[in-house]
């Protein structure tokens, strides 16, 4: 049963975890207005500003005015981002992004590393692990401001947090203990997540619009992943993979092997990797011409998503009907998250996004079928396209600490 103080202690957390989010979320503002934003009495609010200014955590800025009256000025308080720090360490396949951020998610410095194809595990980790301790040093980040390491991983996670299940490829092995392993190598606190929902923890955390009742939030690189948030919050659903789109299997024989084991998934058809592998396979000087050339003049190595792109807008009508494909099968799968899900806004999210000719298939797709009742959800390139893998990471930790109320 808990104790009194555990229940005092578990308030206290909540109660400075919603002053350090609403500065975070709403910029300086005073001691009233943040005691009216969370709804706390200005005493507790007083308390808990004194007690954070006294941390470093937050800091009081310049005199409000008075509005013609008399008294005292309320003088505006605000997020001393600089405060603390965290690191990040996120794997992806055949590279890794070492990094750190401050509180508010600004970035200060982004390494990348190249490591093969199923890396041996604990010795990949071990020296990613190594040098972002050095990049910290080399950077004069003080060993006390540091709150911990944020693991953004490639694959299947347990509902915990502390073991990769099924890196894909990205690691060898199976089951890998990467938080306690990190935690280890480093002697820091560390908190883990699969790579898509770390991006968008930090998509949420820096566009700072937690208010949106739902948003579904979609990465198309190397393969097809997605996340979902209610009320803000990250959903996992029962085991942990809720929005796992990637891998539903939209054909039924003679699909094509799947990373995740199976075949014929979403992503075998519709990531960016299949729509290149597919028109690689069917190149040739009568269906592919556009195609065929640019890799006569620059070698077939060169050739990458935005070349097949490039071709299907271009009139090459292999590549057309390839890129038309992958998209009906990517915009029927979304929407069956509008119809399933309802959510307000489709967040997109990757290097494909920036290429116009594609993205305008994709919107055009996802407006037909749809009816008028749910024509309302809001579809759009993140803001933040291209911009999360150096910061999702270490804004894992950020996110953590701010959970926890600023106390560790």
């Amino acid at each position: 049963m808990p104790h009194e103080g555990d229940n005092m202690m578990s308030v206290k957390r909540k109660n400075r975890s919603a002053a350090l989010r609403a500065l975070h979320e709403q910029g300086g503002m005073s001691r009233k207005r943040l005691a009216e934003s969370i709804k706390l009495t200005p005493a507790a609010i007083t308390k808990i500003a004194g007690e954070m200014i006294g941390e470093r955590l937050l800091a009081e800025g310049i005199a409000l005015p008075s509005g013609g009256g008399v008294g005292r000025r309320e003088v505006l308080i605000e997020l001393n981002p600089r405060a603390r720090c965290a690191l990040g360490l996120l794997i992806n396949l055949r590279t890794a992004i070492l990094s750190a951020v401050w509180l508010d998610g600004g970035l200060i410095f982004s390494e990348k590393q190249s490591i093969p194809d199923a890396a041996p595990a604990d010795g990949t980790v071990s020296a990613l692990c190594s040098r972002l301790l050095e990049l910290a040093q080399e950077n004069g980040l003080d060993e006390g401001s540091i709150l911990g390491v944020g693991v953004a991983i490639r694959g299947l996670t347990d509902i915990e947090g502390q073991v990769v299940r099924n890196s894909l490829g990205a690691l060898d092995g199976r089951d890998y203990p990467v938080t306690a392993r990190v935690a280890e190598f480093t002697g820091l606190p560390t908190v883990m997540s699969n790579n898509v929902r770390a991006l968008f923890v930090a998509q949420l955390f820096l566009a700072r619009d937690a208010s949106i009742a739902s948003q579904f939030f979609l990465r198309c690189e190397y393969g097809i992943g997605a996340s979902l948030s209610v009320d803000g919050r990250l959903w996992l659903g029962g085991s942990g993979q809720c929005a796992e789109i990637g891998h539903i299997p939209v054909v039924r024989r003679g699909g094509k092997p799947c990373v995740c084991g199976k075949s014929g998934c979403l992503e075998t058809i519709a990531s960016p990797t299949a729509i290149l592998q597919d028109a690689l396979a069917i190149m040739s000087p009568e269906r592919t011409p556009v195609l065929w050339n640019m890799a006569r003049k620059n070698g077939r190595d060169s050739l990458d998503i935005d070349s097949v792109l490039d071709a299907a807008r271009s009139g090459d009508i292999g590549a057309a009907e390839i890129v038309d494909r992958a998209v009906q099968a990517l915009g029927g799968a979304l929407k069956g998250v509008i119809y399933t899900l309802d959510p307000e806004k489709i967040v997109l999210y990757g290097r494909v996004f920036e290429n116009s000719y594609y993205l305008s298939r994709l919107l055009a797709e996802m407006g037909e079928g749809v009816g008028a009742s749910h024509r309302g959800v809001v579809i759009e390139k993140s803001p933040f396209n291209l911009q999360l893998d150096d910061r999702a990471a270490g804004i894992l930790m950020v996110e953590k600490f701010f959970e926890d109320g600023g106390m560790r």
